[in-house]
């Protein structure tokens, strides 16, 4: 490896202490020394960061969805031009491992609006060893994997509606307990999706003593983040009580018009819990809109069994009056609990090409425009995408937004969808807009808060005693940038924009953004959990 000196930056060091300019000399993959500058140092490379410039630890994102494209793309340039050095994937309960054959070919269709379907990709991986292998042959960034309690449910006991028998729930303890040992960091769910959302608080109560045992978190999407919030996110802390589990909540918004400035019930709710000794930590992300597929909406008995059984359900007309009045009078689960309002509904990604033209438009647009109800476009869409579509959904509350932020417990995560002709502007831009829009505009937070919110915090969360701060004997996962200028540039309508301000970042001791482009680097790994 390349010895690196990083001289004259003002070292941020991720705890939340006051800047330091000091030399950072790199030496095989770890930080060797941090001294006073202007000292005789050798290195086969000299970065001379410029006055006022900000070395900080590498960004952890604790909610990504980049479970394929980090195989498929491993330079993983939307991210890493961030600054980010570690992502935690396996998120919202559906993901790639373990699976046995039938399983993942529901998964590739059931999230490809996540992650894409890629056809010439090799799935031959079964196990979460074996995927994290995979991983290690070649990423750009580090990666943490969450085992997806959904997907425990399709193995165990198919996508049917129902409670699961106790030797169903024996049966997902014994593979939950088989992926921990492998390395996970822990276990997420998404109880708003199928068929994670099938599973009762026993159940979730019996695997999250399985992810206590281990020594992990329980990262939850939670039952709703519209009508019913605050009980959803009462569930997962009771859940934390009872079982002594680390709970994550992840994405932690409260969204939709029934939640406008209540974020502080909210967080009275975590508050109470960690005074009780719970060990409870959440991360959000940097804007209003929230992102997902289009299928997401649909109430979970409609996506009982799985896709096919879902498209079959939308062609019966008598069935799809029944779904149409669930989510347009009664109330979705799957759109937490509300009825979905279309002009909030824009159309970001299509498997289709067909579909081509309606991407980057609002539903309400597309009724206006073809004369028909939203609701029938809304099944004519899924059903010529075969579910694969993806939407933003702007639903958010800027002072919800802002009063999560600050909370001590908190830690930025993306929830980037990187899939997509106009994605989430956040799988571009979510930690610059941290720092640009929010600390140095904004002074919600401090740099230096604002740092630990982004490194110090989440490492502490994963468990990750080697990372998320800038010390001796440390892994070299560094970011420099400049905190006059850094910022995102992504927008709604023009998201897959690199941001400004970050001239350099390291994975593991090697250079992977030099001068603000990529080196081809593929330095990262993934990070086992050892127990």
């Amino acid at each position: 490896m390349t010895d690196i000196l990083i001289r004259g930056a003002d070292v941020v060091d991720g705890t939340g202490s006051p800047r330091i300019r000091s030399d950072v000399l790199v030496a095989s993959g770890r930080i060797e020394a941090i001294v006073e500058p202007g000292g005789t140092h050798f290195a086969d490379r000299i970065i001379d960061a410029k006055p006022g410039n900000v070395l900080a630890p590498g960004f952890i994102d604790m909610h990504a969805h980049s479970d394929l494209r980090l195989l498929t793309d491993p330079g993983h340039f939307p991210k890493i031009s961030q600054g980010v050095t570690t992502e935690v994937i396996g998120q919202d309960g559906i993901a790639y491992a373990p699976v046995d054959d039938a399983t993942l070919d529901i998964i590739r269709r059931q999230i490809a609006g996540w992650n894409g379907n890629p056809r010439d990709l090799d799935f031959s991986w079964r196990s979460v060893a074996e995927y994290l292998d995979r991983l290690d042959q070649g990423i750009t960034p580090n990666a943490a994997y969450l085992v997806p309690q959904g997907t425990l449910r399709y193995l165990a006991v198919g996508g049917d509606r129902r409670p699961a028998t106790s030797r169903e729930i024996t049966r997902m303890q014994e593979l939950l307990a088989e992926g921990l040992a492998e390395g996970a960091v822990g276990m997420s769910s998404g109880l708003t999706y199928t068929p994670g959302m099938y599973a009762d608080t026993s159940e979730l109560r019996a695997l999250c003593e399985v992810v206590a045992d281990f020594g992990g978190f329980y990262a939850p999407h939670t039952r709703s983040y519209g009508a019913g919030a605050l009980e959803a996110y009462q569930e997962m802390l009771d859940l934390a009580r009872d079982t002594g589990c680390a709970l994550h909540l992840t994405h932690a918004t409260m969204n939709f018009g029934v939640n406008r400035g209540r974020a502080g019930e909210f967080l009275d709710k975590v508050d109470s819990a960690i005074a009780d000794g719970c060990d409870v930590t959440l991360d959000t992300y940097p804007y209003l809109p929230g992102a997902t597929t289009l299928s997401a909406l649909l109430p979970s008995w409609a996506m009982s069994g799985g896709p096919d059984q879902a498209l079959a359900r939308m062609a019966d007309p008598e069935v799809r009056a029944r779904i149409a009045a669930d989510v347009n009078v009664n109330g979705s689960d799957g759109c937490h609990g509300v009825t979905v309002e279309w002009d909030t509904i824009q159309l970001s990604g299509v498997a289709n090409s067909e579909l081509d033209g309606y991407v980057g438009r609002t539903m309400i647009d597309l009724a206006a425009e073809l004369s028909k109800a939203p609701v029938d476009i809304f099944f004519d869409i899924l059903q010529r995408d075969q579910l694969a579509t993806t939407i933003l959904q702007h639903v958010g509350h800027e002072e919800n937004v802002r009063e999560i932020m600050v909370h001590p417990n908190h830690m930025g995560g993306s929830d980037a969808i990187l899939v997509g002709e106009r994605p989430h502007p956040r799988a571009w831009g979510t930690f610059p807009r941290y720092l640009g829009h929010y600390v140095r505009e904004e002074q919600l937070l401090g740099l230096e808060d604002c740092i630990n919110h982004l490194t110090g915090r989440p490492a502490q969360r994963l468990r990750l005693t080697d990372r998320g701060t800038i010390a001796e004997g440390f892994a070299a996962d560094l970011v420099l940038f400049d905190p006059e200028t850094i910022r995102d540039t992504a927008t709604f309508d023009n998201p897959k924009q690199q941001a400004i301000g970050i001239s350099h970042v390291l994975v593991n001791g090697q250079i992977a953004i030099d001068d603000g482009k990529p080196t081809g680097n593929l330095a990262g790994r993934a990070l086992r959990q050892v127990r």
